[in-house]
């Protein structure tokens, strides 16, 4: 039994959920949202809160019953509140600022990074080293945020990069004479 799907989903007050079939739908003050289940789950809509269930007690339905009731809670979530990365830029030289519809990022590289800013996605820059990227899909914020990390990885000597906020990176000592 997953602990996680056995939970029904409660829809916030200002947010209109639908289930139709395989999808689910979601508008709220922030946008609309919409997710098709897998074809092992079934969702229901009944006293204000969505509930997921599996067809069977096969290990495909089982397995698919947590991450389906994660993702329905996943638009709640995005549609009143939405999501939120920070990355943090170590190193002398490096750093960021949006310009129009562009992140402009000096990462130590002989030419300036152009990053064009996806739909649905808002960066701000508040410190020249920090940036800031929200949007109400959980899963574009964090490969937007994963995209802007790839440019610069963190690497283990000094710690200089593109790193998420508050991620631990592994020092290496280097070499002795």
């Amino acid at each position: 039994m997953s602990r996680i799907g056995k939970k029904s989903v409660a829809v916030p007050s200002g947010v209109t959920a639908s289930v139709d079939g395989q999808q689910v739908k979601m508008k709220g003050p922030k946008g609309e949202l919409s997710f098709v289940l897998h074809q092992e789950v079934t969702a229901k809509l009944e006293d204000g809160a969505i509930t997921v269930t599996p067809r069977s007690q096969d290990k495909v339905a089982r397995s698919m019953w947590g991450m389906s009731r994660t993702m329905v809670q996943n638009l709640a979530t995005g549609v009143t509140t939405g999501f939120e990365r920070k990355l943090e830029i170590e190193g002398v030289g490096y750093r960021a600022a949006v310009q129009g519809k562009n992140l402009q990022l000096s990462l130590g590289y002989s030419h300036e990074v152009l990053y064009p800013i996806p739909d649905g996605i808002q960066i701000a820059c508040p410190k020249p080293t920090e940036i800031s990227i929200s949007g109400i899909n959980k899963q574009q914020v964090g490969q937007v945020a994963a995209e802007i990390r790839e440019f610069r990885p963190p690497e283990p000597y000094k710690g200089k990069g593109v790193r998420y906020a508050g991620e631990f990176i592994f020092r290496k000592e280097g070499k002795k004479k």
